[in-house]
């Protein structure tokens, strides 16, 4: 029987069960063998053929858990999403400020990552409420927050109408100072802000390219780091220490905040777009840099339309030939211009999604992505993209219970111009020898659809990675040519992200909003009952120190890390999250000085001061001060607690370089500012250079103690006398814990000394100036008030004269004795070294050959010597040609100089400012009295109850509800008062103290926290 024949039989059985309940009877003659037969088969398999489970024999299946429903605080923020453009509510600068609207809306909340000064852990402080009176005013809560890139943070704060506060955030990371209010914008709902951009900076190393470094490739024994480029791309602020601030309103009008050279803030304007109906209003839009110092504005429309619109900023800067003003003083008066670019509709199904839920047609990200360099020669840009996101959220009732997000992109294409025929020449037109200008379009590439709810959009790697951030909490990257994703596979052969060696985000949470620190190593996520929560990247290992055993994954992690930290060291960003990231690993032996190496090797910065270099040099190398950072850092194990070896000798560099820095500062005023301050004639500058001067002749003496210790140590002089143990010498100078010898072998901390003591002599040379001219203004007229001398200032130099004046060791043959040591260091070079160079076989070989070959052996000389300063700096033992030095300085140069000093005095010396002590009950009393040293004016303070007492003795501060607060520094937890200057010098050299002498940045302490 046919199929056809079939289906008769089976629907008359049908109607008859169906007839019996509506009362209708059909009379049905079948053969009942075959229904018998037919009803068999129908137990065995099922309508569509497949076998039927029997229950009575299976076990009870369980039950399909059920998906939990989307919550009620995503569907808000999806809402506020899909309402506006700017609505992000959470911010984190470049120098490590995160900054939250408070839960009332009109209050900001700032927070930053610390070092625990009890242990050295790192956590994300307690929220840090400001108040400001204009937040609270009429216009409604604040809506938006964004950084500027800018070397001294600035905040623009943003209200639901459109209204726009800017903040400068230039001493502590948890106060700021007002530059804008919001009291002087309108009230007007047209005026609500859809999207924002502050401008780029150039670079801080070359004003042609921006460096990245893009890929670890492992290279046989080792990591090779390719560098990626990158044109920056303007417009920028003619001042390029500044940047300006756009933002888009709903009526399509283009602002512009800038800041004269007079550190005004100025407001210029443009209308974008006409609007004349409520389906032109503007809904989201987004703002990046492009080719030929242009903007690319894209703008989502009420009506679902996508606009594409290029603008240009001139600031009214003279022309080149006109030198007559200097370029600071030009008053700048910025026009903009726009032309349209392309228009399409962002509502765009694809073929693999439904179009008949209502909310897959609200838009809720709009992201314009700047051209991409692939190569500089020959130069070749990709095309910019919009980039916009749908996502939907299911309801209980929806038929569809799968959350999904669709990304659609759009490629913005430069057609270039048709030429036209010879023949349209003849027609005689005046335009016809003129080009027709070129043309431009969008191409709208394939949707990518993932099954999770964006909420957060984030660029890498000068936007070739594009990292999404979804609700769930979980972190996904991608390619930005591909839509691929990456770094989702272990790969140890081409590193682009610690991510591919092993590091993850633990403790995925469900969040509302996402932001990326500087590095792209941890995030600030907001929770779904609003708190903030930092999640960073973990390695998962039981015990650091047997963890890592594989030599090609320990590698592969320290150029991961490596890697992760240059972008922080070619741009002067906060690193503060890689190093909490590291901090485990501190506990596994030599990884740190594994790490530096790794840094030096990648960065290519010079260690190496053996030769007679500038001190200006020296003080300058950053990528130096970051590598003594890090050692201090990570040699710090909290408060009152003995450092470790190389913790306490990059301490002791850091600020020894500090304070040559404010020394340099305060004697030095540039030509531009002489006629309006000089900092060595207020009491307050010189005050704190007092201070200053006595920690270094401190640390003169106590270094001079130690190496005389030393001296009369057998087990040192016993290593010193038999080659064979010479490398001995480092472990037993780790095991007394004594850096003095260390800090004289290393050029770089040597360098450090010998610039230490020519400014102590110079100060010293100041004081006895300033007494012969106090004295003869005194001896000339005493009767007449306007002769006598400044009191504070003349009290303030005799300070300063009783420190640089120290019998405890003489400034200038110490500078000496180190100089005598330089010398005997460099001939060691030079005679160890010289083995390494190669000789020419042939007398007549070409100059230029002999010229290539003496290069070459130049080459390979400094490298080995780089490698020796590496190792001494990192606390290894000095090079073996080492020993004749130190034997001869020991037995020679020490004793001679010995001879010079009082060394039961330097014995006997009081060295607690410099708090290089390691007994533990020292500490414990320290602790116990609440005694910590001012880093910018080195005299002790006090917190606790005997704080008051004490400040009183030592002529120091206190930590009460009455003086003055504190900052601690955020990286190694020291402390110094905030204290502000009323005078134009003393508010000059103390703005070269807005960091720590670690380089870390300053939280300012509520009063009476010193201990938090």
């Amino acid at each position: 029987m046919s199929a056809h024949q079939d289906m008769p039989l089976l629907l008359g059985g049908s109607l008859d069960v169906v007839g019996v309940g509506v009362g209708v009877s059909v009379d049905v003659d079948t053969d009942m063998h075959g229904m018998d037969g037919a009803m068999a088969a129908l137990h065995d398999v099922d309508l569509f053929g497949d076998p039927v489970m029997d229950n009575s024999l299976a076990l009870p299946m369980p039950p399909v858990p059920a998906r939990p429903s989307p919550s009620k605080q995503l569907q808000q923020r999806l809402d506020e999403l899909r309402a506006r453009g700017c609505c992000q509510g959470i911010a984190w600068s470049r120098q490590g400020t995160i900054a939250a609207i408070a839960k009332d809306g009109h209050t900001l909340d700032l927070r930053f990552l610390r070092c625990r000064p009890d242990s050295g852990d790192w956590e994300l402080t307690d929220p840090n409420p400001w108040y400001t009176p204009p937040l609270a005013q009429q216009g409604g809560p604040i809506t938006h927050l964004a950084w500027a890139a800018t070397g001294i943070p600035e905040l623009a704060v943003i209200d639901a109408v459109g209204r726009v506060t800017l903040m400068s955030f230039s001493i502590a990371l948890n106060r700021p100072y007002s530059l804008r209010r919001f009291d002087v914008d309108p009230v007007d709902d047209l005026n609500a802000v859809v999207g924002c951009y502050w401008l780029p900076l150039t670079s801080h190393h070359t004003k042609q390219f921006l460096v990245v470094h893009g890929s670890a490739v492992w290279n046989q024994s080792a990591y090779k780091y390719e560098t990626l480029f990158s044109p920056p791309f303007g417009p920028l602020h003619p001042n390029p220490n500044k940047s300006a601030f756009l933002v888009v309103t709903a009526s399509g009008v283009l602002k512009l905040f800038f800041s004269q050279n007079s550190a005004r803030i100025e407001e210029a304007s443009l209308e974008l777009e006409s609007v004349t109906s409520s389906d032109d209003l503007i809904t989201h839009a987004s703002i990046c840099t492009d080719i030929k110092n242009q903007l690319l504005i894209s703008l989502a429309t009420a009506s679902k339309q996508l606009r594409v619109i290029r603008a240009s900023i001139q600031w009214g800067l003279p022309q080149p030939s006109d030198r007559q003003a200097p370029p600071g003083s030009i008053h700048l008066n910025p026009a903009i211009k726009e032309s349209h670019v392309a228009v399409t509709s962002w509502l765009q199904y694809g073929p693999s999604e439904s179009s008949l839920d209502m909310s897959m047609a609200q838009l809720s990200h709009i992201q314009t992505l700047p051209p991409l360099v692939e190569s500089i020669n020959p130069p070749l840009l990709t095309p910019p993209v919009v980039l916009t996101v749908r996502s939907y959220l299911p309801r209980d009732t929806s038929y569809n219970q799968e959350s999904q997000s669709i990304i659609d992109r759009w490629e913005v294409l430069s057609d270039q111009p048709q030429t036209l025929h010879p023949a349209f020449a003849q027609l005689g037109s005046k335009n016809a020898a003129a080009s027709p200008p070129s043309t431009s379009r969008l191409r709208k590439l394939d949707p990518v659809v993932i099954p999770k709810i964006i909420v957060s959009i984030h660029l890498m790697q000068l936007g070739r990675v594009i990292c999404f951030v979804f609700s769930d909490g979980t972190v996904q990257y991608r390619d930005r040519a591909t839509m691929n994703e990456i770094y989702n596979e272990h790969n140890i052969a081409c590193i682009n992200s610690p991510v591919q060696v092993g590091f993850q985000f633990t403790n995925d949470t469900p969040c509302l909003q996402a932001v990326f620190s500087p590095t792209n190593c941890s995030f600030a996520q907001v929770c779904e009952d609003g708190s903030i929560k930092w999640n960073r990247l973990h390695y998962p290992m039981d015990d650091p120190v047997t963890a890592l055993q594989d030599s090609r994954q320990y590698n592969a992690v320290l150029g991961a890390l490596t890697l992760a930290i240059s972008s922080s060291a070619a741009h002067q960003t906060n690193c503060d999250d890689i190093l909490a990231i590291v901090r485990p690993f501190t506990r596994k032996p030599d990884f740190t000085s594994a790490w530096i190496r790794e840094m030096v090797n990648m960065l290519k910065f010079s260690v190496d001061y053996s030769e007679d270099a500038h001190h200006d040099q020296l003080v300058r190398n950053y990528n130096l001060q970051l590598c003594l950072s890090i050692l201090n850092h990570l040699g710090f194990h909290g408060e009152f607690q003995p450092r470790s070896f190389s913790g306490k000798f990059a301490m002791l560099a850091l600020n020894v370089r500090n304070i040559v820095i404010l020394i340099t500062i305060a004697s030095n005023t540039p030509a531009n500012l002489k006629e309006k301050l000089i900092p060595l004639d207020e009491p307050e500058v010189v005050d704190a250079l007092a201070g200053c001067a006595k920690w270094a002749v401190d640390l003169l003496s106590w270094i001079t103690d130690c190496i005389f210790g030393l001296l009369g140590d057998p087990v040192f002089m016993g290593i010193l006398a038999d080659p064979k143990r010479f490398s001995e010498l480092a472990p037993y100078l780790q095991s007394q814990d004594d850096v003095s010898l260390h800090l004289l072998l290393c050029s770089s901390t040597r360098g450090f000394l010998s610039a230490a003591c020519r400014r102590l002599v110079h100060l010293d040379s100041l004081c006895i100036r300033a007494a012969h001219f106090y004295q003869k203004q005194k001896d000339g007229d005493s009767t007449n008030p306007t002769a006598r001398p400044s009191e504070p200032l003349y009290h303030a130099y005799q300070k300063m004269a009783r420190s640089t004046n120290s019998n405890l060791v003489k400034v200038q043959k110490f500078d000496a004795l180190i100089g005598g040591l330089s010398q005997e260091i460099k001939a060691a070079y030079q005679r160890t070294l010289s083995g390494l160079t190669s000789k020419p076989k042939q007398r007549d070989q070409g100059n230029s050959q002999q010229g290539q070959n003496n290069n070459a052996n130049e080459q390979l000389v400094k490298k080995a010597q780089t490698h020796c300063e590496l190792d001494m700096l990192l606390a290894a033992n000095p090079p073996p040609g080492f020993r004749d030095v130190l034997f001869k300085f020991f037995n020679s140069s020490l004793p001679a100089f010995r001879s010079q000093t009082d060394p039961a005095r330097l014995y006997f010396g009081n060295y607690d400012i410099l708090e290089v002590d390691d007994n533990r009950k020292i500490l414990a009393s320290k602790k116990a009295a609440g005694r910590y040293i001012d880093v910018f004016k080195r005299v002790e303070l006090f917190s606790g109850p005997k704080a008051a007492k004490n400040s009183s003795l030592s002529h120091g501060g206190a930590a009460d509800d009455t003086g003055p607060q504190w900052r601690r520094c955020v990286r190694c937890a020291s402390v110094m008062e905030d204290v502000w200057g009323t005078r134009p010098g003393f508010t000059f050299v103390l703005g070269q103290q807005r960091k720590c002498s670690c380089g870390g940045n300053w939280g300012l302490l509520p009063r009476s926290s010193v201990r938090s």
